[in-house]
This record gives C-alpha cells, structure tokens and sequence, in this order.
C-alpha cells in the first residue's frame, strides 16, 4: 500500500485517537501531522511491519507522550479548570452531547499515561498486550494505569451527580 492510500484510508481516525488522546482538536491535528511527516519519510520500512497501523498509532502515542507535547497538553487541562472555574457551563441541548462532553473534561484531567491507556481501551479496542506495546510498559502496568484512571474517573462523576464542579470532584 502506498503512503497515500493509506492516509486516504487512515487519516480520520488517526485524527479521532489524536482528539481523544489530546482533548483538543488543534493540538490532535499537529500532532498526526508531525506524526505523517516522520511516517512518508520512513514508510518504506513502516510499510513492511506486519500491522502499519499500529505502528503509526504507537507513534501518534510517543508523539503525544513526548516532552515537545507537556506544555500544550498542561495548557489544554488548564483552559477546562479556568472556564470551569469562571462559570458553569450551559447545559447543552442533546444530553448524548453533554454527557460527551462532561466526559471528555474528566479523561483530560488525568495523568497522560491514564488518559492514553484508557482511550487505547475504550475508544481503540485494544488489548492489554496491545496497549503495553504503545505505552512501552507491561501488561500489569497498563492494568493497574486504567484501573487507577477508572477509580478517578467514578470518583469525578459522583461528585458531579452531588453537585460538585468537575474539577473539585478531580481534585
């Protein structure tokens, strides 16, 4: 396959893992872009692994993970606690798209390693062995990253069913 078939047929949802790993859509685009540049470079070799995709994914996840990264994605939970703080967000109309959104703030204010072993487990479908393989870690450790993250996270929504702002319930 060339490179930019498999763009062609990738791209979207590279995009979609980005957003969810980064929270923020700007920051998501920058980083499978940077990513891509890297990938036709070396697409030759890339091209030959037995799961490309995967591949790239894992560089989408360093790319994410990466010090170059830190600040923008501090920047990104900073801006959800400022507005939160400022005032309640209106309630959207569709309460799917509230929820969505109530949910985005929680998973984009845990640690990075949590935030990516859960979205590589719930959004991506992938499995412990796959997402130790992205992470760079064990399998253990990737059980005990969104076993943590989880516990956050139910702790986060019982304090929003009690009324608390998201980022108290984080906290």
């Amino acid at each position: 396959m060339r490179f930019e078939e498999f763009v062609a047929e990738r791209l979207d949802r590279l995009l979609r893992y980005a957003t969810a790993l980064t929270c923020d859509p700007h920051l998501a685009q920058d980083v499978v872009q940077e990513v891509l540049l890297r990938a036709q470079s070396r697409w030759a070799r890339i091209e030959s692994l037995r799961a490309p995709e995967s591949y790239v994914r894992r560089m989408v996840t360093n790319e994410y993970l990466s010090w170059r990264r830190r600040r923008a994605a501090r920047n990104v939970t900073a801006e959800h606690s400022t507005l939160d703080a400022l005032a309640t967000p209106s309630a959207d109309h569709a309460d799917h798209y509230a929820e969505r959104d109530a949910m985005r703030v929680r998973i984009a204010g845990l640690p990075r390693k949590q935030r990516a072993a859960i979205v590589l487990r719930y959004y991506e479908d992938c499995t412990d062995a796959e997402i130790a393989e992205a992470l760079g870690c064990s399998a253990g450790t990737v059980r005990s990253h969104i076993s943590r993250a989880l516990s956050t996270l139910r702790t986060a929504e019982g304090g929003r069913r009690r009324g608390l702002p998201v980022t108290e319930a984080l906290s």
